[in-house]
Order: C-alpha cells, then structure tokens, then sequence
C-alpha cells in the first residue's frame, strides 16, 4: 500500500474550530467564506464530492510530501458505504501523494467533517502543507484514526482512479493507483449508483453545452 505528520494536538484543536480561521488565511482564501481542501480519496471524483458539496470547485492538483496512501478501515470496522478498506494517509519519509486541492464554502465544512466521520472518530482533520507549481498551500485534510489495513473494493478504486483522470495527476501516479489490489467485492453499492447519476448529469450538461 502506498501516504508527515499528522499534528495530533492541532488536529484536535482543528476538530472543535479554534484554530479554522488562521488557516483559511493561511491557505491563501480571500475572505472567511471559504477554505481549501485536499483529497486524495474518492473525493478526487467531482460528482463524488459535490454529492453532498455542492460548493466545491477544482484549485489546483498538489504534492503532499512525506506521505504515503494507505487504505484500511477504522478500528477494523468494514465500511458499510464502500464494502473494503477506505483512503488515508500515513507519514512516510521520501513518498507523495498527488491529490486535488478544491475551494468550498464554509457552508459545507459540516457536510465535508460528516462524510469524513468526524464526529464518528473515523477520521480526524488535519492541515497539510502540499505544493503546486512551486507555491505550498495550507490545506484542510483528513487522517483516519486507529486505522486497520484492509484493500479497497474495485468500486472505490474505480472512484479514485476516475478523479486522477478526471484532474489530470501525473500518469505515473494513476498508473501506481491502478496497480492497487482490492478485495473483489462484486455486490451493489447505492453510492455507486448516486455517483453514476450524477456523473451522467455532468455529461449530459457538458453536452448540451455544447450544443448550444
């Protein structure tokens, strides 16, 4: 499997708040309505985000240094939504993870921190430091806690490779996300079918653009 240092103390503080607006304006946001997020999980996808995000569009793609992608679940507790292990990332010295930096509105932290688990203690936030075309980013992450190996099902990777692709991250990086090995779940998965939709939006939208 393949993800610094997590910060717990910050991460905690993040956790309640009292250390959000310092990082807005470090992440370079204009103004308090807005943060930077990065991904690097199924919310590499677009439509998978914007499913309960509607606020969020691309920034830019980045280097997370020092890290490497892992998947597992929290406390060994399968994932009801994806049937397998589910990203995170750990610290390890001469990696990177590429991910996708989007900026959203405030209005959608709550809806991000539960997707994430947060108040489940699956995941805690982070803020990372990752770089684009030489500029480093302070940005809002995720870190799953107690996490427990496990692969992902062929769904989920699906999701992650789609966004690289979608986003353009470096070909060798999608290249290292496709050779992952998951748990060949073959069974239905109602997320799945929520992000085939709205997928088949954007393409129709893009469509009839077009058209136009």
């Amino acid at each position: 499997m393949f993800a610094g240092k997590s910060r717990i103390s910050f991460a905690m503080l993040l956790a309640v708040g009292l250390l959000f607006v310092p990082i807005l304006e470090a992440s370079g946001g204009m103004d308090n309505s807005t943060f930077l997020y990065f991904s690097y999980g199924s919310n590499l996808l677009k439509e998978r985000l914007q499913l309960r995000n509607p606020s969020a569009t691309v920034h830019c793609i980045a280097r997370l240094k020092d890290y490497k992608l892992a998947f597992g679940n929290h406390k060994g507790l399968a994932s009801d939504r994806w049937h397998g292990g589910v990203a995170t990332i750990e610290h390890s010295l001469e990696d990177e993870v590429w991910g996708v930096v989007w900026r959203m509105n405030i209005s959608d932290l709550e809806s991000l921190d539960r997707q994430e688990g947060v108040k489940l203690g699956a995941y805690s936030p982070a803020e990372v430091s990752v770089w684009t075309r030489g500029q480093e980013l302070d940005c809002r992450t995720y870190i799953m806690n107690s996490c427990v190996y496990a692969p992902p099902s062929p769904q989920y990777l699906k999701v992650i490779v789609m966004g690289a692709e979608q986003n353009g991250l470096p070909k060798d990086y999608q290249e290292k996300l496709r050779s992952i090995e998951t748990n060949k779940y073959e069974g239905p998965l109602s997320v799945m079918t929520e992000i085939e939709r709205a997928m088949k939006r954007s393409k129709e939208r893009a469509n009839h653009r077009s058209d136009a």
